[in-house]
């Protein structure tokens, strides 16, 4: 399963860890994603999504 945000489409980033003697090796960062059910408006049911926490925090602002 893919680990992108359903609403937002947010996806991993890279980046890198640097360490004590600053050296630089490649990591990724991914999503916070948690799986969530919400109350459509337009289809009138329940949907079981997986979304990031931050669009959690705002879904009163979005119309699903």
């Amino acid at each position: 399963m893919s680990k992108i945000c359903k609403v937002s489409m947010k996806k991993a980033n890279n980046a890198y860890t640097i360490s004590h003697s600053h050296v630089k090796t490649k990591k990724k960062q991914n999503v916070n994603l948690q799986y969530k059910k919400v109350w459509s408006i337009k289809k009138m049911r329940w949907l079981k999504i997986r979304i990031s926490t931050k669009i959690i925090k705002s879904l009163h602002k979005i119309k699903l």
